[in-house]
């Protein structure tokens, strides 16, 4: 292979995970070249994501672009790949996850309030609902684009806060001040790049694996078990972390109604080399425990 065309969406943050995987390749030896790609995602500011109606909106022109051998490989923010993959297409690599949670970061008016009087802009549904289930009179907006068009908005005065993944605010070395918010469980693999392939090409998932990081893949194999399981796709209230202790991975899981009242929650830790379809497992138990009612009340509301 002379070069491995490198597919990425077009956003300032796509285009540095893109980077990081081209360093990861050239240091191999390998000739790359970074092909930016408009999603659809990026061309439908407008509405939330919830109401576009489709899964993998980040996802699917690159998974064209994949698929009609106009790139060889495509980086993704792994929290946006749906967890059913397109027919020929799968996740060769993963890097090492770096700052997976959420944080809140205020305009400069809203710095002395207190969180439960905060207005919120954000379109994930996930983090609503969470932050529902503490706050349950908060006010929302919905908000949309990247890191550097909702800090703008932000200022503008949009909402007095609104939150982020820390790992978009960390990679893109912005200066914003920010706050940790531990009850905020983060979506099932955040914080993670991702890299696809086609699966009628496996020397390129060769040449993957060797920058993949194994920890990372392990876990965040659980957390998107745990979601596909519970058929949530990209939109609804679901939250998991798993994280490796020695030798052994503590689970934490999260699945909520849209307005944050009714919760299912489970925290379970086991031996790594037991993880095989641990996320399933978990997942089940959180049906059998009323999350199969939760995701049908849901399913009829979107």
């Amino acid at each position: 292979m002379t070069t491995i065309k490198i597919g990425t969406r077009n956003s300032p943050l796509a285009l540095w995970q893109a980077h990081e995987v081209e360093s990861k390749l050239q240091n191999l030896g390998f000739q790359t070249e970074i092909v930016p790609i408009l999603s659809s995602g990026d061309k439908n500011l407008d509405q939330p994501l919830y109401a576009l109606g489709i899964t993998g909106v980040f996802t699917k022109d690159l998974d064209i672009a994949l698929l009609n051998d106009e790139i060889d490989i495509a980086v993704h923010s792994l929290k946006d790949v749906p967890t059913q993959l397109p027919n020929n297409i799968q996740i060769s690599a993963v890097l090492e996850r770096d700052f997976p949670e959420d944080v809140l970061v205020r305009n400069n008016d809203a710095e002395p309030l207190d969180l439960e009087v905060l207005k919120i802009a954000t379109s994930s549904l996930r983090r609503r609902a969470f932050w529902l289930k503490e706050f349950p009179e908060t006010e929302f907006t919905d908000i949309r684009g990247n890191v550097q068009t909702r800090l703008k908005k932000l200022d503008d005065g949009v909402a007095d806060a609104t939150l982020f993944s820390l790992a978009g605010i960390k990679r893109m070395n912005i200066d914003v001040h920010y706050e940790q918010i531990p009850f905020m469980l983060q979506a099932p693999a955040q914080g993670v790049v991702a890299i696809a392939s086609k699966i009628d090409k496996p020397e390129l998932k060769d040449i993957l694996k060797s920058i993949s990081h194994q920890e990372t893949e392990i876990c965040v194999n659980i957390e998107r078990e745990f979601l596909k399981t519970l058929e949530g796709g990209c939109t609804a209230p679901i939250g998991g972390k798993a994280e490796m202790l020695d030798g052994q991975i503590r689970f934490l899981g999260r699945l909520c109604s849209l307005d944050g009242k009714n919760c299912i929650e489970t925290d379970e830790i086991f031996e790594w080399n037991d993880s095989e379809n641990f996320g399933e497992k978990i997942a089940l138990k959180v049906l059998e425990n009323g999350g199969k009612e939760l995701m049908d009340e849901i399913r009829k509301i979107l």
